[in-house]
C-alpha cells in the first residue's frame, strides 16, 4: 500500500472517530467480489454485518443482524434474485439497498430503480462506494424524519 492510500485510510478512520460504526451487509454470489467489498468496506471503516450469497441468506441475516444497510447484487444464485430479495427487506425492514452489479443491460437497470437509494456498477473504487453508502444513508435519515413530521 503506498502511503497516500494509507494516509487517506488514516483520515477516513479518524473522521469515523467517535461516531456508531455503519454495519453492511453484503449480498454477492461470487466470493472473490464479496472479499474484495468486505476489504474495501473495513478499509473504508464500516463494519460488515456479514456476507450473504443468495437471496433466502440475505433475508435470514437481516433478520439476525439488523444492518443498518445493504450492499445487493441484481444477479444471484438460488430462487431469488437481488431486485426480489430487496423489496422483501423494504416490505419488512426499514432498511435501505444498494444495489450492487456488473451488468448495465436497460433490463437491469430497470430492475434496480425499483429500490430509490442508488445502485453501483462493478467494478466500482472506494470513492464510488462511500459517496453510494453515505448518500443512501442520508437520503434514507431524511426520509424517516419526514414520516415523523406526518
Amino acid at each position: 500500500m503506498n502511503r497516500n492510500a494509507l494516509k487517506d485510510t488514516n483520515q477516513i478512520q479518524d473522521w469515523r472517530e467517535g461516531e456508531l460504526m455503519t454495519k453492511v451487509l453484503i449480498v454477492e454470489d461470487e466470493r472473490i467480489v464479496a472479499e474484495d467489498i468486505l476489504n474495501r468496506l473495513h478499509i473504508l471503516g464500516y463494519t460488515v454485518a456479514g456476507v450473504a450469497s443468495t437471496g433466502e441468506e440475505a433475508l435470514e441475516k437481516v433478520r439476525k443482524q439488523q444492518p443498518d444497510l445493504v450492499l445487493m447484487d441484481i444477479v444471484l444464485k438460488g430462487d431469488m434474485d437481488g431486485t426480489t430479495t430487496a423489496e422483501l427487506i423494504r416490505d419488512h425492514s426499514d432498511i435501505p439497498v444498494i444495489f450492487v452489479t456488473a451488468y448495465t443491460t436497460k433490463e437491469i437497470l430497470e430492475k434496480s430503480k425499483t429500490e430509490p437509494y442508488r445502485y453501483v456498477v462493478k467494478p466500482f473504487g472506494d470513492t464510488e462506494i462511500r459517496t453510494a453508502i453515505e448518500k443512501a444513508l442520508f437520503i434514507h435519515k431524511k426520509e424517516k424524519e419526514g414520516n415523523q413530521c406526518l
